[in-house]
């Protein structure tokens, strides 16, 4: 029990008479006996907290960045009313900084024998799975002087999905695609794409475009026009791995890579090409297989959710083993990872061969913008050391994206915002050359 209605109880002695503050006992129990009884009578008329029922209803994922309401109804199966201070607790990422007491406190009066719903509105800063906490509720009297007070565990999650900021591409990437799958005038031909149609000769064309037995059997020249090759295998690897947690700006670079990620696969599918997901650093994280064009996003953003990265060193042979189990025929590997000299020199560039000897590999990873500043900083001592060292920096990621192509690999190395982008341009250039 807590004493809450102090004012009230202020305002009860003051209105007594002068001479019952004498002190003697028949003056203290003057005081205290009618107050006793009105503090009992208070405390009685409290509805029990233990006797309400609680359930939750409402959204049960949300993309980072926006809301989620999720409704708790209570139940008052007592016969005297509920005047409540609620808290709805929930994890403190759940909220922006300093918004969880008033998103998470209500004032709320259920009459006996009804219920009353109350709606706490979440707007999580992390992704991830957010858990509700207890709910503890405050019961007071009619006259505030005592209240009952207890807890209740309901249970209820919110999924907090990656946000697919890079959406905003995906028309024009679109838009690129049509034009190489033949739905506009350009046309493509080169190694792996397939045959469309033919059409006449125009000057320009390529002469070995030319259908012979096609030509002989009209009037004009025919010659063949070609289009991007279909159902492709792609297989997506996010390395969830110790270089994945670092920060560029406010996020760390998996968050970036995940947004690729999503670009990517949201192309490839309407290219219509099978798109496939591995997370891995010691062990898989997730996996996504033979999903359809309509669930493929669902189901990547679900599996992306709950990634975090962890830190430990990739193993890069065990990746290597398992991408090759996942893709066993000629694939499209995107592998989201880190240019850091050491983990490609000492972990992906002695099994790389595994790789690049079966299936076409596009390494993307996120280049970090305040290296690119720092190697243009001067005007003191401390800016041109900066400066120095973002150049070695800068130095060191190219020597190790030349040993890569040297090995066959396509590298995309952007900064966050152009990542996505970036990595789809260049799935769309593979494309165009048939070497896919």
């Amino acid at each position: 029990m807590a004493l809450t209605g102090r004012a009230a109880l202020l305002a009860a002695l003051g209105s007594l008479p002068v001479g019952i503050w004498e002190p003697s006992w028949t003056g203290i129990l003057a005081v205290n006996a009618p107050l006793a009884v009105a503090c009992a009578c208070d405390f009685a008329l409290a509805a029990p907290v233990r006797r309400l029922g609680l359930t939750r209803s409402g959204d049960t994922s949300a993309r980072l960045g926006e809301t989620a309401d999720v409704t708790l109804t209570v139940t008052n199966p007592s016969g005297r009313p509920l005047r409540a201070h609620i808290r709805d607790a929930w994890p403190p990422s759940s909220w922006q900084p300093g918004t969880e007491v008033a998103a998470s406190r209500h004032h709320l009066t259920v009459p006996a024998g009804e219920r009353r719903r109350l709606t706490t509105r979440l707007r999580p800063t992390r992704r991830g799975d957010r858990q509700a906490d207890r709910v503890t509720i405050r019961s007071y009297g009619p006259l505030g002087l005592f209240s009952r007070q207890g807890s209740h565990k309901v249970s209820w999650t919110v999924r907090v999905l990656p946000p697919f900021t890079s959406r905003k591409h995906l028309p024009s990437k679109l838009a690129r695609l049509r034009e190489l799958d033949g739905r506009t005038s350009v046309l493509t031909r080169g190694e792996g794409t397939e045959f469309d149609s033919l059409r006449e000769y125009v000057p320009g064309d390529d002469t070995r475009s030319i259908d012979w037995r096609a030509t002989a059997r009209q009037t004009s020249v025919a010659v063949r026009t070609w289009r991007p090759e279909r159902d492709r295998h792609i297989l997506v690897v996010l390395d969830t791995g110790r270089t994945s947690a670092g920060r560029v700006g406010d996020a760390p670079r998996l968050d970036a890579s995940m947004d690729a990620a999503l670009l990517l696969a949201a192309l490839a599918s309407r290219a219509g090409d099978r798109v496939d997901l591995l997370a891995y650093d010691r062990k898989v994280r997730a996996l996504v297989q033979g999903r359809t064009a309509n669930d493929l996003l669902p189901s990547l953003v679900n599996a992306m959710a709950p990634l975090e990265p962890e830190l430990v060193e990739t193993n890069a042979r065990g990746l290597t083993a398992t991408a090759l189990r996942t893709a066993p025929r000629r694939s499209l590997i995107v592998l989201l990872t880190s240019l850091d000299a050491a983990p490609i020199e000492e972990g992906l560039l002695p099994v790389l061969p595994q790789l690049t000897q079966r299936h076409t590999v596009l390494l993307a990873s996120v280049a970090d913008p305040h290296i690119a500043r720092m190697a243009t900083a001067r005007g003191n001592t401390d800016a041109i050391y900066e400066a120095a060292a973002a150049a070695q920096a800068q130095t060191e990621r190219h020597r190790t994206a030349e040993q890569l192509r040297r090995h066959g690999v396509t590298i995309v190395d952007a900064t966050p915002d152009d990542l996505a982008p970036a990595l789809a341009d260049a799935y769309l250039a593979l494309k165009a050359a048939g070497r896919l």
